[in-house]
């Protein structure tokens, strides 16, 4: 493949779910050879749909996408398949291929160490942590040696080793690579060019350089369309003002009169719609049970694994009200696992005070039921059922009337994301447990559900692997199952 050579090229391209949810309207852009490239936009933009049209499993309602049949497409997605949680390893490698690969072994072998990731062959995908999960998921689209590689939130998951080695990976890969990620640090180290997927044109704008150059030229450009508008308003205005002036005075004054009426008219027509940004969720709390007292969790001891093996540890940790503790470590050590057996009250050598009220944001959203639709998915959250709270709480978070029929299933993962903070608000929790709480989720609401966190006054226990998200919250107790 020639770095010359266009391997994905879409002319005018129009896509909707319905006739009630356009996603993409006329679009056009390409994509070279070796290129690699972000693709941004808001949460239930569109993104996971133009990857859906670049590998054919959907297609235009019009125009063109062209994407030769010679080149290999394979794509890492956000999440492993539902159905495929009790594969086996060796299984999920297989079912990368359409027909069956005899010597599917040493390709498993050299592209976990690509991930960097050891892993018996027989062992249950289901058993695998979130991180580990994620390196699967990113070996599985490797293992087929795409021409053009499609990564969904690559990083979700990843501790900072994984995304260190992503990282370097992507940079020394020779072929086309297209990345949708919210993380902007993780998308500077390699991109060199941005697709910006506008969620209120449905065009998808092209530019070159990384995601720090794009928010620069769209400042620019913003600043440059209100400073025209600023002008022609300011001209508009003098020419009505004229206008009213010589109307009064009859005669031919009158004939003036109209002409700066015209011009008005004219100048009026010449504004600009200036771009609208994506929007952000507003500032929230969330509010924690009241009556609160005393002791909310004792841990004494807990388990991580190493090498595929339980170890025990004696703990002495005590979680009060307004406490807040993180949890570290690196991926595969137990962390989710210790998060789940709390948030059940089945961890051994854990209690959790009788009452207390658990809010757990699970990072594959498994606390949700995806067959619910989004608003009885909230309303059965509540601690006492409020139709006007239920709604003004979710359109704080983004979901409106339009959006409470959809089933809990049908939205993006950051859409999600959106729909289990709500919960979480509407809940009042007493003791808070939050998983990887930024996976999925716009960079722009990041600082906003880091405020949130920050002033929690129930108990609250953290997993994070971004280091920028956690220096916002304040944190009282660290417990690393590394050490």
């Amino acid at each position: 493949m020639s770095r010359d050579e266009i391997v994905i090229r879409f002319d005018e391209v129009s896509f909707e779910y319905g006739h009630t949810k356009p996603i993409l309207h006329e679009v056009s852009f390409s994509v070279r050879g070796g290129m690699k490239i972000a693709l941004m936009g808001q949460n239930g933009a569109g993104k996971s749909t133009l990857f859906s049209l670049i590998t054919k499993a959907i297609h235009p309602d019009s125009g063109k996408a062209s994407i030769d049949d010679d080149f290999s497409v394979a794509t890492a997605r956000q999440a492993i398949p539902r159905d495929q949680m009790h594969l086996t390893v060796r299984a999920f490698f297989e079912k990368c291929f359409a027909a069956k690969v005899y010597d599917i072994d040493p390709r498993i072998e050299a592209v976990l160490e690509v991930v960097h990731l050891s892993a018996p062959y027989d062992k249950v995908i289901k058993s695998f942590s979130g991180g580990q999960q994620a390196r699967l998921l990113l070996a599985s689209a490797l293992i087929q040696n795409p021409d053009i590689l499609l990564l969904d939130e690559p990083t979700n998951n990843l501790d900072k080793a994984g995304i260190a080695h992503l990282t370097d990976f992507l940079k020394k890969y020779e072929k086309t690579v297209i990345v949708i990620s919210h993380d902007a640090g993780f998308l500077n180290a390699f991109t060199d060019g941005v697709l910006y997927l506008d969620v209120f044109t449905k065009k998808i704008e092209q530019y070159a350089g990384n995601y720090f150059d794009v928010v620069k030229d769209i400042t620019l450009r913003i600043e440059k369309e209100n400073s025209k508008n600023a002008q022609l308003a300011k001209e508009i205005q003098e020419n009505k003002d004229k206008a009213n002036f010589f109307a009064h005075k009859g005669g031919k004054m009158r004939m003036v009169a109209k002409r700066m009426r015209d011009k008005a008219e004219e100048l009026e027509a010449a504004k600009v719609d200036v771009r609208k940004e994506d929007k952000t969720i507003r500032p929230f709390t969330i509010p924690v049970q009241e009556d609160l007292t005393g002791e909310i969790v004792r841990i004494t001891s807990y388990t991580t694994l190493k090498n595929y093996k339980s170890v025990t540890h004696a703990a002495k940790i005590s979680l009060k009200k307004n406490t807040h503790l993180l949890l570290s470590g690196p991926n595969g050590i137990g962390k989710s696992t210790l998060l789940e057996a709390l948030a059940s009250g089945h961890a051994s050598g854990a209690t959790i005070a009788e009452g207390v009220r658990i809010g757990y944001y699970r990072q594959d959203f498994s606390t949700l039921n995806f067959d619910d639709t989004v608003y009885d998915s909230l309303f059965s959250a509540m601690d006492k059922q409020n139709e006007h709270n239920l709604r003004s709480t979710a359109a704080g978070f983004l979901i409106g009337a339009e959006s409470m029929g959809t089933k809990i299933g049908a939205l993006s993962e950051g859409q999600k994301g959106l729909v289990a903070f709500t919960r979480l608000v509407l809940q009042k929790p007493g003791l808070l447990i939050l998983d990887e709480p930024t996976n999925h989720i716009n960079f722009r609401h990041i600082p906003l559900i880091a405020d949130a966190l920050n002033a929690y006054q129930g108990a609250m226990i953290l997993v994070s692997h971004v280091p920028e998200f956690v220096k916002k919250i304040r944190i009282d107790e660290v417990l690393d199952l590394e050490k």
